[in-house]
């Protein structure tokens, strides 16, 4: 595979100039409700990367619109409670969660 050349990389530029950036939060900072959705969100795209699924197959097989998968895969946890991503999550893999005290 060769590097791409200077229009291949204009073309990739363009492309990604409107795109949604991905939500990262701070693990320090975030509370442990939007630290445990955030993980939530990760199993998501694990899942998307793990079945080589595309977001519009996700969206089918839990029955809810694209836009509400594509907010799940761009961690926009404000939009979520725990309980729904949970749920969500659960309807296509086991799940099981460990907590941990310090």
């Amino acid at each position: 595979m060769a590097f791409p050349n200077a229009n291949e990389i204009e073309s990739i530029l363009n492309e990604l100039k409107d795109a949604e950036p991905t939500l990262v939060i701070d693990y320090k900072e975030a509370s442990y409700s939007d630290v445990l959705k955030y993980k939530l969100c990760q199993e998501f795209v694990k899942l998307l990367k793990e079945e080589k699924i595309s977001q519009a197959e996700l969206s089918r097989r839990l029955g809810v619109d694209k836009a509400v998968v594509n907010k799940i895969i761009l961690h926009r946890i404000e939009h979520f409670t725990i309980d729904r991503l949970v749920d969500l999550y659960s309807s296509l893999r086991p799940l099981s969660i460990k907590l941990e005290t310090s």
